[in-house]
């Protein structure tokens, strides 16, 4: 899975850095999101999709597949 986001449509709500702090930044001069990293770890998946459907601007592009879970 990879992320992306478009600082463009960001309102810099701070959703995405609640959510997933490890994947998502806000800078500091302006307040938009900025990316940690691009590759989403598998435990970091559910906070990256969730922080994509909280954010109001529709800032943020998951793409690829959900990582295999393993275990019962």
């Amino acid at each position: 899975m990879q992320v992306s986001v478009d600082r463009d449509r960001c309102c810099s709500s701070g959703m995405c850095v609640t959510n997933a702090p490890a994947v998502f930044d806000q800078d500091d001069r302006d307040s938009l999101v900025m990316l940690r990293r691009t590759v989403v770890l598998p435990e970091q998946f559910d906070d990256v999709v969730l922080a994509a459907e909280l954010c109001p601007g529709r800032a943020i592009t998951v793409t690829g597949n959900e990582p295999e879970r393993t275990g019962a």
